[in-house]
This record gives C-alpha cells, sequence and structure tokens, in this order.
C-alpha cells in the first residue's frame, strides 16, 4: 500500500492524520479503485490502535471515496459514468450560482490571485499538480460569496473525480479547452459581469462533463 506514514501512536488527532493522508493517497491515485484498506496493516503502519484507522475510514466513506464490501470491507470507491454525470450536474447548479454572487464582491486581490493561477495551470505540465491548480483558480473566484458551506460542497465533490478529471485531461487533451474556458470566465468576473460569469461557468462544468463522461464510458469497454 502506498501511503506516506508516520508515527502517531501518541497523537491526539490520529484519526485526523490518517484521514488526510488517505484521502490525499486516493485523489493522488496512488490508491487504486478497489484497492483493499485493511484496518490492521494501516494502524501498525501509523504505529496506532485501529479506533482512528475506523474513524477515518467512517469519514471517508461519508465523503464517497471508501466503500465498503461484504466480505472485503473498506476497499477504494470507484466511480461509474453515471455517477460522474451526477456530480457534475450538482456542481453547475452550484457553482454557476456562487460565481454569480462572487462577482458582486470581487476584490482586485481575488482577480490577481485567479489569473495567477490561471497562468499557473496553463504553463505546468506536471499532470499532478492540475488539480490543485484548478480548485485554486476557481476558488479564488468564489470565495467573495462568503458561501463557506456551498464551497466545503463543491470542494468535496471535486475530491470524488479529481483523479478521473486528472487522467481525462491527459488522455484527451482537454487542458486547451480548459485553458480557454478559465481565461473566459476570468475575463467574465474582471468586467463584473455576473450573468456571463455564470453561463460560462455551467458551459465549462458541462464540457468537462460530458469528455469525463465518455472517457469514463471507453474506459469501461476497454
Amino acid at each position: 500500500m502506498k501511503l506516506k506514514a508516520v508515527d502517531i501512536g501518541k497523537t491526539a488527532s490520529a484519526a485526523s492524520i490518517i484521514f488526510d493522508s488517505l484521502k490525499r493517497a486516493i485523489i493522488d491515485g496512488e490508491l487504486a479503485d478497489g484497492e483493499p484498506l485493511r484496518q490492521d496493516e494501516i494502524a501498525t503502519m501509523f504505529n496506532t490502535s485501529r479506533i482512528p484507522v475506523r474513524e477515518a475510514l467512517t469519514r471517508l466513506e461519508q465523503q464517497g471515496l471508501v466503500e465498503n464490501r461484504r466480505y472485503r470491507g473498506a476497499v477504494v470507491a470507484g466511480i461509474s459514468a453515471r455517477e460522474a454525470g451526477e456530480i457534475f450536474d450538482f456542481r453547475c447548479l452550484l457553482e454557476s450560482e456562487v460565481i454569480a454572487l462572487s462577482v458582486q464582491n470581487m476584490t482586485t486581490q481575488s482577480l490577481n490571485e485567479a489569473r495567477m493561477h490561471c497562468q499557473a495551470f496553463m504553463d505546468s505540465d506536471q499532470p499532478m499538480e492540475w488539480g490543485e491548480l484548478n480548485r485554486k483558480f476557481h476558488y479564488a473566484l468564489y470565495r467573495d460569496s462568503a458561501l463557506d458551506y456551498h464551497l466545503k460542497i463543491i470542494d468535496n465533490s471535486l475530491d470524488r473525480v479529481e483523479r478521473y478529471l486528472r487522467a481525462q485531461l491527459l488522455m484527451t487533451e482537454g487542458m486547451e479547452r480548459a485553458n480557454r474556458d478559465h481565461l473566459q470566465i476570468l475575463a467574465a468576473c474582471e468586467k463584473r459581469d455576473s450573468q456571463t460569469a455564470a453561463q460560462l461557468t455551467r458551459n465549462h462544468i458541462q464540457g468537462a462533463k460530458k469528455a469525463l463522461v465518455d472517457y469514463l464510458e471507453t474506459r469501461k469497454s476497454a
């Protein structure tokens, strides 16, 4: 099992540390779909008991990153094309509303940070960086909405699909479309055009949905 383990036997936040480590390994693709997550093995790696491991796995299951299977226990959750489509439809509704509200209060600092992350995303040739840079770009444009609960839900939705999105961008040359979309969304925000920013965000997410669903269906067939 590929994990960056640390000795947390005497750490009060053992469950949180295990949760963060497993979550990052799943999102980064270091743990494959269906890979078993054995409590004893993880507890030994982190020099702790099974109790914080069980708590961490429960939290991951609540986020859809882990599932419990009969006779196998906890495993890394996979995703179907149908589920991916549902997640993106939900993001489309939520994120378009968030950015529309954010544009009305958007600061120059947020716009500058968004442009910086947009450029970093365009310049990056490291697929492992794409997910984080994409999040930073969108978050800079969303945060002035002050809708913290909405932002948390968006973040959790991205956790669920990030490893598949990265593969889709790499395999289908989707970076060109993503870069074009980002620049258009940023330009609308700079013009303080909330309606256009919302529509472009919807188009951006729907385009990503189609590309990802097509990729997942092709991968399943293969």
